[in-house]
């Protein structure tokens, strides 16, 4: 069975690549290379023994998207991470959140709705509950005003995905997921971003082998026990499993609505630096870094209720917070050496 994975080279996209692999799917890659390397692909390769095919494609260009679909045309499942994903670029540059993650959705799914049937997996953000008013969030939490462009590219995806469900054959998951963290065990494939790194955790990684001078944490007036903002950090291998597992639902008619949503997170909060303290702990490091101003777009917490992903999909996560911050830390002192 052959399944297309949208930014397959990228941090999430090519943990799920792996998963898929080992599960027996075929995999062709769609990427645009403009946040991942091609390099990428021999990782996947040696961790699974078999390389996905592979298309560099922007998915703004239109016609491009039209003859890659003429091209494969027994695509059946379709998992979509391609999109831009900074909240901070986002607030600064938001005409290219727009066009990218807009754009390239509604391309995908123009496509999609001329065949027969399909199964569509969307990468959402728990970015689209914006400040909620209740921890755990739950999915029936209300879809608060996105504090960013790339919160509100989030939420008008999903809006997209319904009203194209409606009328095709299109069968959709949206997975809302919290803070991906670490690398594959295997230290093959991890995160790697390119430039000055957006989130927290290669940000710590990177401070500690030298790269970066100090780390920023920023805000520590938050009404928080030790005043800096609390996220859900799930390990990118967990969370790459969920997206097998939502594929699998669709493709054999389990689902029981034509859009699905699921929280993806461990359930549990951890504060800034209290992530901070256990990267020391594990790598046996201090960390240099000094409390500046709060960010523009960012939020004081946000961690998943996780009860429907483990009852529904039967999926939960397996990794702490110190064994993906463990594998972050292999994964950089690899590919610093």
């Amino acid at each position: 069975m052959k399944i297309l994975v949208t930014g397959g080279l990228g941090f999430i996209g090519s943990h799920t690549v792996v998963e898929l692999q080992n599960e027996g799917f075929d995999v062709v890659v769609i990427d645009n290379l403009s946040n991942s390397s091609v390099d990428v692909i021999d990782g996947i390769e040696r961790i699974t023994g078999k390389k996905p095919l592979f298309e560099n494609i922007d998915l703004r260009d239109k016609n491009l998207v039209t003859a890659f679909f003429e091209k494969y045309h027994d695509i059946e499942g379709v998992i979509h991470f391609a999109a831009s994903k900074a909240v901070g670029e986002s607030v600064e540059n938001p005409l290219l959140y727009y066009e990218n993650n807009i754009n390239s959705l509604v391309y995908l799914l123009q496509q999609l709705q001329k065949k027969d049937k399909a199964s569509f997996i969307f990468s959402s953000s728990c970015t689209v509950y914006g400040q909620a008013e209740q921890m755990p969030i739950t999915e029936n939490a209300p879809i608060q005003s996105a504090m960013s462009p790339y919160g509100n590219t989030k939420q008008i995806g999903e809006e997209i995905i319904s009203d194209v469900a409606k009328v095709s054959n299109i069968n959709a998951v949206l997975l809302r997921y919290f803070n991906p963290i670490g690398a594959h065990p295997s230290t093959e494939i991890g995160e790697l971003p390119l430039g000055v790194p957006q989130n927290l955790v290669p940000f710590i990684t990177q401070t500690a082998i030298g790269l970066r001078a100090k780390l920023s944490v920023f805000g520590n007036d938050y009404p928080t026990p030790d005043g800096t903002a609390i996220r859900d950090y799930i390990h990118v291998v967990d969370l790459a499993k969920a997206h097998v597992v939502a594929l699998k639902r669709l493709l054999n008619k389990q689902n029981l609505e034509k859009v699905e949503t699921f929280n993806l997170g461990t359930g549990k909060g951890s504060s800034v630096l209290e992530v901070i303290n256990a990267f020391e702990k594990v790598s046996e490091r201090k960390l240099n870094y000094q409390i500046v101003e709060r960010r523009e777009g960012d939020i004081t917490e946000a961690y998943a209720n996780t009860v429907k992903a483990n009852e529904v999909l039967g999926w939960q996560s397996q990794f702490s917070l110190e064994d993906a911050l463990a594998s972050a830390w292999k994964w950089e002192q690899k590919i610093r050496k």
